[in-house]
């Protein structure tokens, strides 16, 4: 799926050529010009971060840190290796934005991840890009092997007397290893499992050096921020929402893709962009932040706009930005199924609330769907995933419990009549017609 429209672009802008991905035609776009701007003036480290900071860029992977609040808490003054890394391991169901970033756009990412390095005093980085996907990995090792034929990457980066090294790291497929520290684990060559914490990547990270991770959509808004100024950035959002986002959109729309809109941006516009519900029928529920994202009925959905605060407020989290659209002819237990069984999947097993937990919460939920649930079932979910939230080393657990008490909470009644009728609310024949979402079987 393709980056499809954009109101006020930054990061989608001039995407439509044939070679957008190569370097000309990133430099034609005004790439780089951030990077020798910062080299030749010789901006001070500090100021870069400050930048930053003004534009109130959250992280876009996930969790909505302030990224200038991050990159200060790398030592500047440590005198050892420090390395930059970017998550590119996307891996959560609905979210697919990364990707199209790094195929249409990598030298923005390259770009931002040079000026963070230059920022923070690190010599070193590497793009950690999810194993399921080859031919991104092979895109972006073109766009490195450009880059450094140009002197953007190395010694001496524009005779600056700035050194850094930036390399791709093919990843292995795994969920788990969107985690920070997983991916740091995995980079080494270990298993990919999550670190304790503390102590925290800022002070040690990658080869228990310092080290600061941010998400690839993140990194590429860097170089938009610099020639913008972070005010002028912060503005194309809203207070606190600095900014434009990509949103992934799936699900019953017409158009399903990426789409880039400002921060603040109403629901409805977004799903008016994307084409409207398929098939004109009503919306159910919308997922707004990737699939560990609790679910937000219609109503409340269709009130909200695009930005943390907002989403914060209708009990959910903006996430990844994966929208994930439900219209009525959605089974919301059969839905609930195949999202637990994902993370019974994925779950690494290192904790014993995930890994016991999150098989019981998908056999639970398996038997409901299937005839065979119980009349305490419900409590019983519950019960589960309080004893599996805020008890494990990584979010997993927590990723895996959320979407079970949302779609509980919301859609009770129908959970229930699947208890005490042994079917399906939402009869078969009218799932079918909805297109067949979420109706796999495992």
């Amino acid at each position: 799926m393709a980056i499809l429209g954009a109101i006020n672009p930054m990061l989608t802008a001039g995407l439509d050529g044939d070679k957008a991905w190569h370097l000309a035609d990133y430099v034609k776009r005004g790439g780089y010009a951030a990077l020798r701007r910062i080299l030749e003036q010789k901006i001070a480290q500090g100021d870069v971060i400050n930048e930053v900071k003004k534009s109130v860029l959250r992280g876009r992977g996930g969790a909505g840190f302030p990224t200038g609040l991050k990159w200060s808490f790398m030592p500047r003054s440590f005198p050892g290796d420090k390395y930059v890394v970017c998550n590119s391991d996307e891996g959560e169901p609905g979210t697919f934005k990364d990707r199209d970033i790094l195929r249409y756009d990598p030298h923005s990412v390259i770009e931002g991840m040079i000026i963070a390095a230059y920022a923070m005093g690190a010599g070193r980085g590497y793009n950690y890009i999810h194993g399921e996907v080859w031919d991104i990995y092979q895109r972006f090792e073109e766009a490195l092997a450009e880059a450094r034929a140009a002197g953007l990457i190395g010694k001496d980066i524009l005779g600056s007397g700035f050194d850094f090294e930036l390399f791709a790291h093919h990843g292995y497929g795994a969920y788990i290893c969107g985690e920070e520290t997983a991916l740091l684990e995995s980079i080494e060559g270990k298993k990919g499992q999550p670190r304790f914490k503390p102590p925290f990547p800022a002070s040690f990270g990658l080869y228990g050096k310092p080290t600061t991770i941010n998400n690839t959509e993140t990194f590429a808004s860097i170089p938009y921020i610099i020639n913008l100024g972070g005010e002028s950035y912060l503005n194309a959002g809203k207070p606190n929402n600095g900014g434009t986002k990509l949103f992934s959109v799936s699900g019953h729309v017409n158009r399903p893709g990426n789409y880039e809109i400002p921060l603040g941006t109403p629901f409805a516009s977004l799903l008016e962009m994307a084409g409207g519900m398929r098939g004109g029928r009503k919306l159910k529920a919308c997922i707004p932040g990737g699939s560990s994202a609790p679910v937000v009925p219609a109503a409340q959905m269709m009130d909200c706009t695009m930005d943390y605060d907002s989403i914060s407020k209708a009990g959910s989290m903006l996430g990844s930005g994966a929208v994930i659209v439900m219209d009525e002819t959605t089974c919301m237990v059969r839905a609930l199924e195949r999202l637990s069984f994902f993370y019974y999947e994925e779950s690494c097993g290192q904790c014993t609330p995930c890994r016991e937990g999150t098989n019981w919460l998908y056999k639970i939920v398996h038997r409901i769907e299937h005839g065979q649930g119980r009349p305490d079932d419900l409590d019983l979910l519950g019960s589960v995933t309080t004893n599996i939230m805020g008890r494990t080393i990584c979010a997993l657990g927590d990723a895996a419990s959320m979407p079970v008490q949302s779609f509980i909470k919301h859609f009770r009644d129908e959970f229930a009549y699947h208890i005490d009728n042994k079917k399906c609310l939402v009869p078969v024949d009218v799932q079918r017609a909805g297109s067949g979402f979420f109706t796999a079987t495992v």
